[in-house]
C-alpha cells in the first residue's frame, strides 16, 4: 500500500536532517532562507538540501583519500543546466573546508577569465581561496607559520628556502620568502636619506599580495621590497613568469605547501567548464593542453595535494568528441599539429559524476526538508498536510523550470501559508 503524501515526507528526513538543522543558529537559518527566495546559494541552505548527498559525499572523499595517499584524483561534475551542478560544487566546497582542506572555487568566464589564459585564471583561484578553520588570508597564516619554522630551523643551520618547495617558480619563492621575513631595521635618520626614498613599509604587504595573486607588479618595485625584506636571492633568477607553465605549477607547489602547514590539501573547483569548448579552435586547443596537465599532470613524479574538479554540461564531451584532431597548420611550409593529442580518446576515462533530475520521491523529501528549514527560520508551525500538498501542486506547476527556480517557488508557497496563519491568529485576537 502507498504510504501517504505527508507521512512519505516526514519519514524522509531521518533524524539526521533535524540534528543537522538545530545545531544551526537561528540567523544563518534565516538567512539560507532569504538567499533561496532570491535564487541564491548559501553554505547551510547547500548543506541541508542536498539530493543524493551520501553518493556524492562517498565520490569527494574517496578522492580525499587518493590525495592523502599521494595519488593524483579529479572529478567532473556532469549534467545539464539547472541540475545542480553549481549546487554540488558549493556542496563540496564547504565539505572539503570542513574537513581540511583549503579551497577555491571560481567561474570560467570566456570574457573576463577564459580559460586559456591561465595567469587570469591562477589569479581568481588565489583570490578566492579559503582556508579552513581561520577567517584570515593565506598570506597571514603563512608568515606566522613560516617565522615559526625558521627560529626552529635556525638552530640547525635552515632558512626560509627549506620550507618552500622546490618546484615553485623563482619569483613565488621570492614572494613567500619577502611575505616571512621582517623589514630591515633602519634609523630615523637613515629613512630619510634619499638612496633609501624606497623604503615604503606601509606599501609592502599590498605590493607581495598582489604578486603572489599572479598580477603583473612592476619589478622595480618588487626589488625594492626584496632588498628590504632581505631576500638576498632573488637577483639569481629573473622576476618574471611567461605563458601557463608557472601558474600550473605555482598551483602544485601552493598545494604541497599547505600540506605542510597542516592541511590536507587543496581543492580547486570550476563552474561553467563548458565554456572552454565555446571559444575559437585556436582558445579550446591551450585550454584543452592546460585542461590535461591540470587533470592528470604527465610528467611529473612528486606527490601533489591538489584535487581538480570542474563542472561541465554534456555539451563540452561533445564538443571534444568532434574537434578534428589531424587537423594542421602550415607556418613556413611546416605542419603543425593544432591539438597536441587526441583528447576524445586519451579522456576515456575522465571520473565523471553525472547528475540527473531529481525523481518525484526525491522533490517530495526535499520539499519536507524546505518545509522544516523554513517553520525553524520563523518560529511558526505549519499545517502540514495542507502545506505539503500544496507544495506538491507548486512542483507540478514548476516541473519544466530549473531546480533553483523551483525552490523559489517552493519558498513562495511556504511564505504564503506562513502569511496566512500569521492573520488567521490576529483575527482570533481580535
Amino acid at each position: 500500500m502507498e504510504m501517504p503524501l505527508q507521512s512519505r515526507t516526514l519519514r524522509a528526513e531521518g533524524p539526521s536532517f533535524r540534528q543537522m538543522l538545530e545545531r544551526e543558529d537561528g540567523f544563518n537559518v534565516r538567512r539560507a532562507v532569504e538567499r533561496l527566495r532570491e535564487g541564491l546559494f548559501d553554505p547551510i541552505g547547500v548543506r541541508l538540501l542536498t539530493a543524493h548527498e551520501e553518493r556524492l559525499r562517498t565520490e569527494i572523499e574517496r578522492g580525499f583519500g587518493q590525495l592523502d595517499a599521494g595519488e593524483r584524483p579529479h572529478l567532473c561534475v556532469a549534467g545539464s543546466y539547472g541540475q545542480g551542478k553549481t549546487h554540488s560544487l558549493v556542496y563540496i566546497e564547504g565539505l572539503a573546508l570542513r574537513e581540511g582542506f583549503a579551497a577555491s572555487r571560481i567561474n570560467l568566464d570566456p570574457r573576463e577569465g577564459p580559460f586559456h589564459n591561465f595567469r587570469a585564471v591562477y589569479r581568481k583561484l588565489l583570490h578566492h581561496l579559503r582556508m579552513p578553520d581561520s577567517d584570515e588570508s593565506f598570506p597571514v597564516l603563512w608568515k606566522k607559520w613560516a617565522r615559526r619554522q625558521v627560529k626552529e630551523r635556525n638552530h640547525h643551520g635552515g632558512g626560509i628556502l627549506d620550507i618552500v618547495p622546490s618546484e615553485t617558480p623563482h619569483l613565488f619563492k621570492a614572494v613567500l620568502a619577502a611575505m616571512a621575513h621582517a623589514n630591515l631595521a633602519l634609523s630615523g635618520t637613515e629613512k630619510r636619506l634619499k638612496k633609501h626614498a624606497a623604503f615604503r613599509p606601509r606599501e609592502f604587504p599590498a605590493l607581495l599580495a598582489r604578486a603572489l595573486e599572479g598580477e603583473a607588479v612592476p619589478v622595480h618595485q618588487l626589488r625594492y621590497v626584496f632588498k628590504y625584506r632581505e631576500v638576498s636571492f632573488y637577483q639569481d633568477e629573473r622576476l618574471g613568469c611567461r605563458g601557463p607553465e608557472p601558474f600550473l605549477v605555482m598551483l602544485g607547489a601552493l598545494s604541497r605547501l599547505f600540506r605542510a602547514m597542516g592541511y590536507r590539501g587543496w581543492v580547486v573547483l570550476f563552474d561553467e567548464g563548458e565554456s572552454i569548448a565555446q571559444a575559437n579552435v585556436s582558445a579550446r586547443s591551450k585550454s584543452y593542453m592546460l585542461l590535461h596537465r591540470l587533470l592528470f599532470a604527465p610528467g611529473m613524479s612528486d606527490p601533489s595535494f591538489l584535487y581538480p574538479i570542474f563542472a561541465f554540461t554534456d555539451d563540452f564531451f561533445q564538443r571534444v568528441r568532434e574537434e578534428d584532431y589531424d587537423r594542421v597548420l602550415v607556418r613556413r611550409g611546416v605542419e603543425i599539429p593544432l591539438f597536441e593529442r587526441n583528447y576524445a580518446r586519451d579522456w576515456e576515462n575522465l571520473n565523471i559524476y553525472q547528475l540527473h533530475d531529481l525523481s518525484r520521491k526525491e522533490w517530495q523529501e526535499l520539499s519536507g526538508r524546505l518545509l522544516r528549514l523554513h517553520a525553524q527560520a520563523y518560529g511558526w508551525h505549519p499545517p502540514e498536510a495542507g502545506v505539503v500538498q500544496e507544495m506538491e501542486n507548486r512542483l507540478e506547476k514548476a516541473r519544466t523550470q530549473d531546480t533553483r527556480l523551483k525552490l523559489k517557488a517552493l519558498v513562495d508557497c511556504l511564505d504564503l501559508a506562513h502569511q496566512e496563519q500569521v492573520l488567521n491568529v490576529m483575527t482570533q485576537l481580535k
